[in-house]
């Protein structure tokens, strides 16, 4: 109790501001921007306080302050329940817990809501900058719980020891994470909470959206092939549907109807793969076209779209089987094809009347109509550009006849529409098309650039026919990748960019490196575990047969460490071993020894408190200073020196 109520030192209250500004700081663009200031301004408050070793302030201040403070929290966030309200909440009590730094035990509440902070850190963002950033933090926080109860140490020193702490305790942490039994999803998933937006292909599609999108650098998904990987070419990812049109924007049919079982019978050589999908915020996931199976909890609507039962909000690994030459749609309803003829009354009469030329000139051959169709873009000359013109109300005329600049989704919604308006039934697929091989791991990385819009053509006796009028115009999108189809001196997203090889071979290194984490640390599931552990050998284990075995390989890790730690000691120098006691004999009386202080040192700070003993501590100080640096030091001396620590008597 007397220790608890021991008052904090000058040195305690440097380690706790230190501590609490490490978990501090990596939060600041977490929480608004009034919170990060008088937060802060805590900290300087509390800075200057030790620095000029001024009183504290009152208890009554401090209670205004966390009234103001936890209402300020409520207005910002409407609630002080949730992830980011209550680490705010976290951030006021850390901050004002610095100003009544009284007594040991609010030391060790301040580095206890530190590492609270910590943990906090990986409600928002789980990359390797953030373990690596939090560890460091850990480290301090150690060194921090450290210094409540001796200070002597310098930091240094407190820092090494407090790593040497998580250096043992690195194997329990191991174990758990390896056998402690697995929940689907993450354990700081709060209902309450928001998820942010992520970039990623939407539900309806207009001009320039996609466009847009392909601007960016993020990463969409990854995907692992079980042999080789597919020409560039086939390499199309299958995401939303959209039948609907509404003169400008294409959307995405809402529909309940979906199968839960593939309603096509597949055909030709397959492909597998397991595909590793980041974060979309959507119901869809993307698959190689055709999917000759469906991902856990997921259905695939009636016009082959796969989505699932949940949005994705957190990282998504399914295996699939994808069947490139199957025939899908051969007996299409008819409300389906219906909805895929479907155009507004008016508008773009010039391609109207083209369409209304191709539908008297093959009447209801879609085959000849779709050859005819695809010949006309081929005879057009369009440019593929990531910086379309603006286009009015008759977009289709002013592409193909006006401008005749476009991006995917341009091509793709004037194919559609002229065939629609010759009478075959079309719709648009949005999704990815191609990607590129990491040589450091052997994974295709699919970006967000490679966002792409094509076509689907019913055809009697054929189905759903993909055509992609892009690669009619701009082969080398489809071919090669968006950096080789775009006029030169288009500004390209930087990771497209094909003329620095430096910046590529890094990628790559660190894309490894990125999915690597992603696949055994954050994707370390409920299956992978499974897996893991049918590995082992250990079949499929349930909580107890797991419990048993945590239990034993932590205890054998505990008594591997324990016997360690008796090796090490056993091993001590016997001239140390007898320094320590003669240290701790001074130290009774009140003259206690600092571990980073000389024999000769210690020894004239000693003799002057001590001054009726100076001459045998010097004598044991040389006796010792002998044995530890001499070249050859005498196993008399050795002899000598414990009859006289023996000897000493205060």
């Amino acid at each position: 109790m007397a220790r608890a109520n021991r008052p904090v030192s000058r040195r305690q209250a440097w380690w706790l501001l230190a501590g609490a500004l490490a978990a501090f700081l990596p939060l600041t663009q977490q929480i608004p921007l009034w919170l990060a200031l008088a937060a802060g301004a805590a900290f300087a408050w509390r800075a200057a306080l030790t620095w000029r070793q001024w009183h504290l302030p009152p208890k009554w201040l401090l209670v205004l302050l966390v009234i103001a403070g936890t209402v300020g929290v409520f207005l910002q966030y409407r609630s002080i329940i949730g992830r980011t309200p209550g680490i705010a909440l976290l951030v006021v009590f850390l901050a004002l817990k610095l100003l009544e730094l009284r007594a040991a035990r609010d030391a060790i509440v301040t580095a206890l809501l530190c590492y609270f902070l910590v943990l906090g850190q990986f409600l928002f963002t789980q990359t390797i900058p953030t373990a690596l950033l939090s560890s460091l933090t850990v480290l301090i926080t150690t060194a921090t719980m450290l210094a409540a109860s001796d200070d002597r140490p310098p930091p240094l020193m407190q820092l090494r020891r407090a790593g040497l702490m998580l250096a043992q305790a690195m194997p329990f942490m191991l174990l758990l994470f390896l056998l402690f039994p697995r929940v689907q999803g993450p354990l700081w998933g709060l209902p309450q909470d928001r998820y942010t937006a992520v970039s990623g292909i939407s539900e309806t599609m207009s001009p320039g959206s996609i466009a847009q999108l392909s601007q960016s650098d993020a990463i969409a998904f990854r995907v692992q092939f079980k042999g080789q990987v597919p020409p560039q070419s086939q390499l199309y990812w299958r995401g939303p549907v959209m039948p609907s049109f509404d003169g400008r924007t294409w959307s995405v049919r809402q529909t309940l109807a979906a199968y839960t079982e593939i309603p096509y019978a597949v055909s030709g050589p397959s492909v597998d793969y397991e595909l590793t999908l980041e974060p979309n915020g959507k119901f869809w996931v993307f698959s190689l076209e055709m999917p000759g199976n469906l991902p856990a909890d997921s259905a695939l609507t009636a016009d082959y779209q796969p989505i699932t039962r949940q949005i994705v909000r957190n990282r998504l690994r399914y295996t699939q089987r994808a069947w490139p030459e199957t025939l899908a749609g051969l007996n299409e309803s008819r409300a389906v094809l219906r909805d895929a003829l479907a155009l507004p009354a008016g508008g773009n009469p010039r391609v109207r009347a083209l369409a209304d030329d191709w539908r008297r000139r093959h009447g209801d051959d879609g085959a000849a109509i779709l050859a005819t169709a695809q010949e006309f873009f081929n005879r057009q000359l369009l440019i593929y550009t990531l910086n379309p013109p603006l286009l009015g109300p008759d977009m289709i005329d002013e592409f193909l006849f006006d401008t005749k600049r476009g991006f995917c989704e341009h091509f793709a919604a004037a194919f559609v529409y002229a065939l629609r308006a010759a009478g075959v039934p079309a719709r648009v697929v949005a999704g990815y098309q191609g990607g590129e091989v990491n040589p450091v791991d052997g994974y295709l990385v699919v970006r967000q650039y490679d966002a792409h819009a094509w076509t689907e053509a019913w055809i009697a006796g054929r189905g759903w026919v993909r055509i992609d009028p892009t690669a009619i115009s701009a082969p080398s999108r489809i071919n090669s990748n968006l950096a080789a189809a775009v006029p030169a001196g288009e500004e390209l997203p930087f990771l497209a960019r094909t003329d620095m090889s430096w910046v590529r071979e890094l990628r790559y290194r660190l894309d490894a490196v990125t999915n690597g984490w992603n696949q055994w640390v954050l994707g370390y599931n409920p299956q992978k575990q499974r897996d893991f552990l049918a590995g082992l050998g250990l079949g499929e284990p349930d909580w107890r047969s797991m419990t048993a075995a945590l239990a034993v390989l932590c205890g054998l890790v505990l008594l591997s460490l324990t016997g360690w730690v008796l090796r090490n000691r056993m091993r001590v120098d016997p001239a140390v071993l007898a320094w320590r006691k003669f240290t701790r004999h001074l130290e009774a009386h009140g003259v206690a020894w600092h571990n980073w202080e000389g024999p000769q040192a210690f020894a004239e700070r000693a003799a002057a408190q001590v001054p009726a003993h100076a001459q045998v501590i010097h004598d044991i100080a040389a006796l010792y200073a002998r044995l530890r640096y001499a070249p050859r030091p005498s196993p008399q001396d050795l002899l000598t020196l414990r009859q006289r620590i023996g000897e000493f008597r205060l």
